[in-house]
């Protein structure tokens, strides 16, 4: 009764006008940068952070939310047409789903892409309803030392899912602490790491280096590739929804990728990539016709894109009831509430009951307004995929710089940002992934605060980590989660699990 009384709060809250059109929005924006390939909704979070200043919390969340999910959807539309992933999660939709519409059958693979994608969505989101409750209730007992070894286990999984050599992938979780380290220490009011430079007593800001690293490091890498869309999906879509046949066929499909989607999607550095990578392997394990996959086969589009959605949606359970971001996407997510005045965490659900339950109920919302959008206008989002790059890219960049500058109307943030954007290309080129880098920024003054306070209670004594039982166990899967790592075999099997989407 407690979980349909909070529901209504949600929907109440969700249902008013100011908050469908946000939701709107962020669903038309995420269905958008999802079939415009090179952007991707973590750029574009980015790059909306300042426009979320002056809105409500919960609009600015809700919003901010839509074009995350969002683009899992829009993502499917170009991967399918014209065998362009719009998003990364999309890339392994492009196998079967673009060899449908070479067949004729455009029609079908998008529409078990869109339904598959809304049952699970609503699935997910069940599960963040039923699942965040009892999880902050939890939250609420831990101590400084159970939060400290709780990010710490964050940020080892994050390494251990993070893609390409663990070696970079732990020096860009390093580097991120030691960004977050830079500004006045809040103990002894000393700054550190400022260089006598003024405006770095304040630390550095956020929404630059997000901006920098996701949204110029971005367009920078676009623009060297020079590329225009080199094909256009010519023929006629035909019938969109498939065939009750193909619908029982992929129903086994949908529940199986429905349920990876939403246990991986919790998985620090997990999330939607992951999940439909994930499920389009356990198809393949599965189905008995395997030969046909890679030639066809819708169950190798209701997999993937069921997954992808589902773990986008319980991606957001560590990061409203923790307070412990399980992707990047989700590091930014609580940027904003940070922003907006919101400490993260469980008490968010204690404290203000309207955003968190809002929220949640803005996801359903937000799912059926995704199958209204994605179906009916293939037509246009296939259009815009002849705008130039040319054109689009210096908009974007335009866009960014104002949206930079217009936080504290500093010249010195906007070249900050784009000193992020050279570090973030950079990082790229040499195959560092910077998404690991901005998960220890937003930890590592948490990290710190919750030390501090440990070793204050504790009289400087650090066994206090391993003397309480949950902070003991968080640090011993830490430990072997990088033990394990270092095993040849899994070492292996981690390499060769993200070769497809290279």
């Amino acid at each position: 009764m407690e979980l349909l009384h909070n529901l209504a709060i949600g929907f109440g809250v969700a249902l008013t006008l100011t908050n469908l059109w946000y939701a709107f929005i962020g669903c038309l924006l995420g269905t958008l940068i999802g079939v415009l390939p090179g952007i991707g909704p973590l750029a574009t979070i980015a790059m909306l952070l300042p426009v979320t200043f002056t809105l409500n919390p919960t609009s600015a969340l809700i919003m901010l939310a839509g074009i995350y999910y969002g683009a899992q959807y829009g993502g499917s539309t170009t991967a399918i047409l014209v065998n362009i992933p719009g998003e990364t999660s999309s890339a392994i939709t492009t196998l079967d789903g673009y060899q449908m519409a070479r067949q004729g059958r455009a029609g079908p693979a998008l529409g078990i892409a869109a339904i598959g994608s809304f049952i699970a969505g609503s699935i997910a989101t069940l599960v963040i309803a039923v699942a965040a409750p009892p999880l902050a209730e939890v939250a609420l007992k831990f101590g400084p030392a159970e939060y400290f070894s709780l990010m710490v286990l964050g940020l080892v999984g994050a390494v251990v899912l993070a893609h390409g050599s663990v070696l970079k992938a732990i020096a860009m979780i390093i580097l991120g602490l030691l960004f977050g380290l830079v500004g006045t220490d809040v103990n002894s009011g000393v700054a550190r790491f400022s260089f006598g430079v003024s405006e770095l007593t304040d630390g550095l800001g956020f929404v630059g280096i997000a901006m920098g690293m996701f949204g110029y490091g971005e367009i920078i890498l676009n623009l060297e590739k020079g590329q225009e869309t080199e094909e256009v999906f010519t023929a006629k879509v035909g019938k969109l929804l498939p065939s009750w046949d193909e619908f029982k066929y992929c129903t086994p499909s949908i529940i199986r990728g429905t349920v990876l989607g939403s246990l991986l999607g919790i998985l620090p550095g997990g999330g939607a990539l992951l999940a439909a990578f994930a499920a389009y392997a356990v198809e393949k394990k599965l189905t008995n016709d395997r030969e046909k996959f890679g030639e066809g086969n819708i169950r190798g589009v209701a997999g993937p894109e069921s997954a992808n959605n589902a773990g986008a949606q319980t991606s957001f359970i560590p990061m409203l009831t923790l307070g412990i971001p399980s992707n990047a996407i989700m590091a930014l997510m609580i940027g904003a509430m940070m922003i907006q005045g919101i400490a993260p965490g469980p008490q968010v659900m204690t404290e203000r009951p309207q955003l968190f339950w809002g929220m949640i109920a803005s996801m359903w919302v937000g799912n059926a307004m995704l199958v209204v959008l994605n179906l009916p206008l293939v037509g246009m989002w296939i259009k815009l995929l002849t705008i130039p790059y040319r054109i689009l890219f210096p908009s974007i960049l335009l866009f960014c710089t104002i949206g930079v500058y217009s936080v504290q109307n500093s010249a010195f943030d906007s070249i900050l940002t784009a000193l992020f954007g050279l570090f973030g290309y950079i990082c790229v080129k040499t195959e560092s992934e910077p998404a690991p880098m901005l998960l220890g920024y937003i930890l590592g003054p948490l990290m710190e605060e919750n030390l501090r306070r440990a070793m204050l209670l504790s009289r400087g004594d650090p066994i206090v980590f391993f003397q309480r039982p949950i902070s003991a166990v968080m640090l011993v899967l830490a430990i072997l989660l990088l033990l394990i790592i270092v095993l040849p075999n899994v070492r292996k099997t981690r390499e060769e699990a993200f070769v497809e989407e290279d």
